[in-house]
């Protein structure tokens, strides 16, 4: 089929509303609105769309290589699209929970995208303590990355700048675990790029209520994607008998139960309750893993 009009290609880098700012290759930034009623993209789309008067009509979603996003019984939140890691950023203090991180990794998971974690604040005394909650997650194949962003900002610049080089970088985390000192470390006109892009949407924050893309470099090639905190991290996109294989911890397991439709949860002969039992697979994140199927498997409350 022709366009009588050719379309413009861009980068959806912010949304507020039905208000999206979309970037042209060249930088070139637009106001643009999705034609219809229906208001489908999320940050890290890349978009066909054309100018009408002064701002823009997004009339086409190239198809996505991922979507990272959270599903409650309720509604579904996008975090971002097309995105080539996850960084997840958790602390020494406030004390992390291990179940929002186990869930954040199992949505990158099922999304097909790389996560990393970083243990941010290592100069506090509660260190080893933290860094003992993670071996797990070490020993499962997880990079953990152990930094001190205010106490050693030029060192947490070094170890994450060729780590995030040349791809998009989504950077999740719960408040106050320094998720903004990450983002201003890396990012050295973060502010102003928050504030054109809440001028341009009329929208008149400038704390993180919507997902913001930034560029780290002039030659645009490394993005950082900042998300807004949240307090729950729902699954309900992964059905229940799904959750193991989105386990790096439980992978191993798979198929040497005596029974193909092993829960891992109560069968003679399971593999992962064997591997529990033997100290393969920490009771903490095996606990977690019972609460999720829990979860995913009762019905909605209507």
């Amino acid at each position: 089929m022709s366009h009588a009009v050719a379309l413009d290609s861009g980068l959806v880098v912010a949304g507020h509303g039905r208000h999206y700012i979309v970037e042209t290759p060249n930088g070139e930034r637009i106001v643009c609105h999705p034609r219809g009623k229906k208001s489908a993209c999320v940050v890290g789309d890349r978009v066909r769309w054309q100018v009408t008067g002064d701002e823009g009509v997004i009339e086409h979603v190239e198809p996505r290589r991922n979507l990272l996003f959270r599903q409650d019984e309720w509604k579904t939140k996008s975090f971002a699209a097309n995105l080539d890691r996850l960084l997840v950023l958790v602390a020494v203090e406030p004390q992390f929970s291990e179940s929002q991180l186990t869930r954040a990794l199992i949505a990158a998971e099922s999304a097909g995208i790389a996560a990393d974690i970083v243990l941010n604040k290592t100069d506090l005394p509660g260190a080893d303590a933290a860094r003992e909650r993670l071996a797990p997650y070490t020993a499962m194949g997880h990079r953990v990355l152990e930094l001190s962003l205010k106490g050693r900002p030029d060192e947490s610049r070094e170890v994450l700048r060729p780590l995030l080089h040349g791809q998009a970088t989504l950077v999740l985390g719960p408040s106050g675990t320094g998720k903004s000192t990450l983002i201003n470390l890396l990012v050295p006109d973060a502010q102003a790029q928050v504030g054109e892009i809440s001028q341009a949407l009329n929208s008149g924050r400038h704390t993180t209520t919507t997902t913001q893309w930034y560029w780290m470099d002039a030659a645009r090639e490394d993005a950082l994607i900042d998300s807004p905190g949240f307090q729950e991290f729902g699954l309900r996109q992964i059905a229940a008998p799904e959750l193991a294989s989105y386990m790096a911890d439980f992978k191993p397991y798979l198929g040497e139960c005596r029974f193909h439709n092993c829960s891992h949860r109560h069968e003679p002969g399971c593999a992962v309750l064997q591997a529990v039992e033997a100290g393969k697979i920490s009771p903490s994140r095996y606990r977690i893993y019972d609460e999720l199927w829990d979860e995913l498997s009762a019905p909605p409350k209507y």
